[in-house]
């Protein structure tokens, strides 16, 4: 059953496609941002998302912002869906939303990708590797995007922001949280100056594949996006590696070395050849990137104890907060044994 109000989402669409007649809605299942559905308005297939209801984190959940950075991306080489319209207004649906076009593709939630060959895999994860490349290569101003966040030291403001997050959450305070957020401001690198538009949240799950090729077709959930420092993206998607498939889609331990999957060294040095030049990832990054995904699974805890988060199983996943968060410890600490198979090289 929908919690959308059919009849004025039927009302909105016969204003904008006045020829079609006949809905249907389905909520696609998986994620914890912003609720997103399926809609058929006629012949038209179009994807709706908007902001969830109940209180929220000050600055999340930003559809505006997501719809800005969609539009913005359609004239360059990341793909991305066309956005069509947004609506601002609460009082149509409860929550501002805004509704785009819908791509046929394959979306993986397993890292492992189970049921693909050995070098469809590895060819997924090197194109995934090359379109995280091919969005930090867009110049912002560019693409009208040069106030689309400050430029320079992201990744103090970065802290602040996330430290802060996690100081307005309801939940129970978490040690290791509380070890990073002193940690991380105290053992910044040198700013390089390095500014692209930074997703937030790339990984496989937020990629559409196409139907029968190893390649992206589409970035999705851009909720998360802001001018970034690259390498805080780059580090986000090593995570994987150094997780479990428990926690949230980890590689760790499946054998995805048999798998045809590469390492994320290789993973790194693809990136690295179709991006501008950067700094070296370094184990500040990895437990950066772990810091901010665990204080998104303690606001995660918040929402299911509110009741309005986006999928059920949000509670399950709330003790992923503690769990990444010592997962960055080990990290800062240099316990290899943290993922035994990525082996003792450096990024």
């Amino acid at each position: 059953m929908s919690d959308l109000d059919l009849v004025r989402l039927a009302e909105w669409l016969a204003g904008r496609l006045p020829g079609e007649a006949g809905l249907s809605v389905e909520r696609i299942g998986g994620g914890q941002s912003n609720p997103t559905w399926f809609v058929t308005w006629g012949d038209q297939r179009l994807v709706l998302r908007k902001k969830p209801t109940g209180p929220i984190l000050p600055g999340a959940h930003a559809v505006e912002r997501e719809f800005r950075v969609l539009r913005a991306l359609a004239a360059t080489d990341v793909p991305v869906p066309r956005t069509l319209w947004l609506e601002e207004d609460a009082a149509v649906l409860g929550t501002p939303f805004y509704v785009m076009e819908r791509l046929e593709g394959r979306v993986f939630s397993d890292c492992t990708l189970p049921g693909l060959a050995p070098g469809e895999r590895r060819a997924i994860y090197f194109d995934m590797a090359r379109t995280l490349a091919r969005l930090h290569a867009v110049r912002p101003e560019d693409v009208g995007l040069a106030d689309f966040g400050k430029p320079g030291n992201y990744f103090q403001r970065q802290i602040a922001r996330w430290t802060r997050a996690y100081g307005e959450s309801s939940g129970a305070r978490i040690p290791a949280l509380d070890t990073l957020a002193e940690w991380l401001p105290t053992n910044l690198p040198p700013d390089d100056g390095a500014v692209a538009i930074a997703h937030g949240d790339f990984r496989l799950g937020n990629l559409m594949i196409h139907p029968t090729e190893p390649r992206v077709i589409a970035v999705l959930d851009w909720e998360l996006s802001t001018l970034g420092h690259p390498l805080a993206d780059l580090a986000f998607c090593v995570i994987p590696w150094l997780s479990l498939p428990d926690e949230y889609g980890g590689i760790r331990g499946t054998g995805w070395q048999a798998g045809g999957i590469p390492t994320p060294q290789e993973f790194v040095a693809e990136y690295s050849i179709h991006a501008r030049p950067a700094v070296p990832l370094a184990p500040f990054h990895l437990a950066f990137a772990l810091f901010r995904f665990a204080v998104i699974f303690h606001g995660i805890a918040d929402r299911a104890r509110a009741g309005n988060a986006a999928g059920p199983e949000a509670a399950a996943l709330a003790p992923l907060a503690g769990r990444f968060a010592r997962r960055a410890l080990d990290v800062i600490e240099g316990d290899r044994t943290l993922s035994p198979e990525i082996g003792a090289e450096r990024f």
